[in-house]
């Protein structure tokens, strides 16, 4: 048996090597992994003595010949063999390769295009998909991760089996289809337009028990490799997090890192049913709870800030499904250890996981691209309207809560109150066919505390009866995009309730 090995990434290469050379495995390599192996004080057989034919190109061109892929492609036929002892080929059973690093060149800060175009591996690609080809004979090896599996399967069967070459096959079209849609991403990134096909990469962490039924199937794939953890974090305590879990856990998460006082958002079913800021944890926790504290139950909590013993002390005996945060510190771990049903995800650096560039969504028949929305443009520009003037708590309230309406499904009312330096939502309507049922939703649950607070709303208002709903239930200043065609009406309305009303000039619907 013979076995070409060509190699950027040399972790575990030598272990590799000795284990193949126990098993009376000649040891063809090329370039620097023979180098490697020969420093080793393995025997091993260079690419130039095994075709007879030199590097050339400054090692552009090493392993691109007929007695390396015809002894890759050559099936256990007569008339292969008989092709190969044309040319004095031999057949080639395990192809180890992996690639120039492209991915890790272009994520520098000051990469040259000639150094990413030189990082563009040929050859290697070229070996891998002829060896994944060729699985019925070949085994092919892609992921240093892979290696103690071959080395299993020699010692257990004596060669590879078709079982592991199949799945081998299977992770090579995968890492080279994964290589050149890198490629092709750094490279539109250097043009004005957009390539008219894209390639979504992902890569599985984990299936997962069900999806939102218990009939569906489900699973969990990261656009990162390797892998990462649930959020690009890791899960500290507690069972597997479900489908459903990670939908609230990823909406809770995304709104609270938004803020940046120490600031928690409670989320039940993708929806918000509390956020609040303040200038401590445990404070902004508990007014976050009593925004909706019937919602709350069963819920998941995120936070922007460590987790510490206080904070976990304020949300006595309430069933949480989740927690994700920074940081949790050892008081807080000791008090949740007792709650074995609550999983703790921590994201150690959270802006590093913030919201991707893209949101993809699936229609029937297609995907759905879009820009995450990330808050207000910078050139938003917000303008009073009305005759009446916010005060400066409203205007810090208005700015809270529009900053909160923006993680509230479509059509999204949020009734919020400043209260002893902490800012919080006391109502959130959202998700119905039409925007005045989400006020009334939103003044029902804020109840007696809407008097005096302030509402935003993610579109504008089509009619005046939005503004009618928000003044009975007390409130004296409302932040909405305008633009609509009753904008003159919805302000006059405004200005009869004593109600202060600012245009922000951005919309922020999520569907």
């Amino acid at each position: 048996m013979k076995a070409l090995l060509s190699v950027s990434d040399k972790n575990n290469l030598i272990d590799l090597a000795r284990g193949l050379h126990q098993h009376h495995i000649e040891l063809i390599a090329s370039g620097g992994t023979a180098r490697a192996l020969q420093h080793a004080g393995l025997p091993v057989t260079t690419v130039e003595q095994f075709t007879g034919s030199p590097e050339i190109l400054e090692g552009r061109v090493k392993t691109l010949h007929p007695a390396i892929h015809g002894g890759i492609l050559a099936r256990d036929t007569d008339d292969d063999h008989n092709d190969l002892s044309k040319i004095n080929g031999h057949m080639i059973d395990l192809v180890v390769v992996n690639l120039y690093p492209f991915q890790k060149t272009v994520a520098q800060k000051y990469v040259t295009l000639h150094d990413a175009i030189e990082n563009i591996d040929i050859g290697g690609v070229a070996l891998i998909r002829a060896a994944a080809k060729n699985y019925e004979r070949v085994a092919v090896v892609c992921d240093p991760c892979d290696y103690d599996l071959v080395l299993g399967d020699l010692h257990k069967h004596g060669g590879v089996s078709l079982e592991t070459r199949a799945m081998l096959a299977l992770k090579a079209f995968a890492h080279t289809a994964a290589y050149d849609a890198a490629i092709r991403d750094y490279l539109i990134g250097l043009q004005s337009s957009e390539s008219p096909v894209t390639t979504l990469t992902l890569h599985k962490v984990q299936d997962m028990r069900y999806g939102e039924n218990p009939h569906q199937t489900a699973a969990l794939y990261s656009l990162n490799n390797p892998c990462e953890g649930p959020l690009g974090g890791k899960l500290l305590q507690g069972k597997e997090l479900s489908y459903n879990n990670l939908l609230d856990l990823d909406a809770a998460w995304r709104a609270v890192v938004q803020f940046n006082q120490p600031s928690v958002v409670i989320v039940k079913h993708l929806s918000p049913c509390g956020i609040a800021s303040a200038d401590e944890l445990h404070k902004a926790y508990t007014a976050a709870f009593h925004s909706d504290e019937t919602s709350a139950f069963g819920g998941v909590i995120a936070s922007n800030w460590e987790v510490d013993g206080a904070t976990v002390e304020a949300m006595g005996d309430l069933f949480i499904e989740c927690i994700v945060a920074p940081g949790f510190t050892d008081e807080a771990k000791a008090l949740l250890e007792k709650r074995k049903n609550c999983r703790l995800v921590e994201i150690e650096d959270p802006a590093a996981t913030r919201a991707p560039a893209y949101e993809w969504r699936s229609v029937t028949g297609g995907i759905l691209r879009q820009s995450v929305d990330k808050g207000d443009p910078a050139a938003a520009q917000w303008r009073v309207v009305t005759q009446t003037q916010p005060s400066g708590e409203q205007m810090r309230a208005l700015e809270f809560a529009w900053k909160a309406c923006q993680h509230v499904r479509s059509n999204a009312i949020v009734i919020a109150k400043e209260s002893k330096g902490v800012l919080a939502t006391i109502g959130i309507g959202g998700g119905q066919p039409n925007r005045v049922d989400c006020v009334k939703i939103a003044a029902k649950r804020a109840g007696r505390k809407a008097k005096g607070a302030v509402l935003a709303s993610d579109a504008f208002f089509p009619f005046p009866d939005g503004v009618h709903e928000a003044a009975k239930a007390g409130v004296t200043a409302i932040a909405q995009p305008g633009g609509a065609m009753r904008d003159a009406e919805v302000v006059e309305a405004s200005d009869a309730a004593g109600i202060a009303m600012i245009f922000t000039g951005v919309r922020h619907f999520k569907h």
